[in-house]
């Protein structure tokens, strides 16, 4: 069974509920992760979350979004869900939002996450797995970002605010500025 990391307001653990339970009209407060992935070519891959999903479902966002087991590492974490989700290997998996935390609702379910975002880079073509994700396509960063900016291309709650912010960081995403681990959430500083 799954489980997901409930936090206080610092970022603290305070304890663990299973993720089918944990998303409700009074989700708790606990700790996510958001990853871009993009190919050599500088495209970004857009994904279209499973249309039987819980939360969210059909809507497109970034390219994998997920929930750190308790103890386990953020780059673990995405590294596991890249390879369950869309059959990615990534390389130059950074941290560049250490801080990034939203709450969204639709229908009923609320998301509420303190939910650091990270950027990597592949060489592999997506195999998408259909229990996650409807459907994945490389699309242009600057294009994407603009349109998300100029509300052309809707996408997920988060999704919009975190292209807000990666989009203050530069045009070039293999020159964003790393984050530094110490400004993650505590419950994320784990060894």
């Amino acid at each position: 069974m799954e489980q997901v990391v409930l936090l206080d307001e610092t970022g603290e653990a305070i304890g663990v509920e299973d993720k089918a339970t944990v998303h409700h009209q009074r989700t708790p407060l606990h700790l996510a992760f958001s990853c871009y992935v993009f190919n050599d070519r500088g495209e970004f891959l857009l994904t279209q979350r499973a249309h039987h999903k819980r939360t969210f479902p059909s809507v497109w966002t970034n390219t994998c979004c997920g929930h750190p087991a308790p103890y386990e590492e953020m780059k673990s974490a995405i590294t596991r869900r890249l390879g369950e989700e869309l059959g990615l290997r990534v390389r130059g998996l950074e941290l560049v939002l250490p801080g990034f935390r939203y709450r969204a609702e639709m229908d009923n379910v609320v998301e509420n996450e303190m939910c650091p975002v990270f950027v990597a880079f592949t060489s592999d073509s997506p195999t998408p797995n259909a229990d996650e994700v409807a459907e994945a396509r490389w699309v242009p960063w600057k294009e994407f970002s603009t349109d998300v900016l100029a509300d052309r291309t809707e996408v997920s709650p988060w999704c919009r605010l975190q292209v807000e912010q990666l989009d203050e960081l530069g045009a070039d995403p293999a020159r964003w500025p790393t984050g530094a681990p110490v400004q993650l959430p505590p419950a994320a500083q784990v060894a």
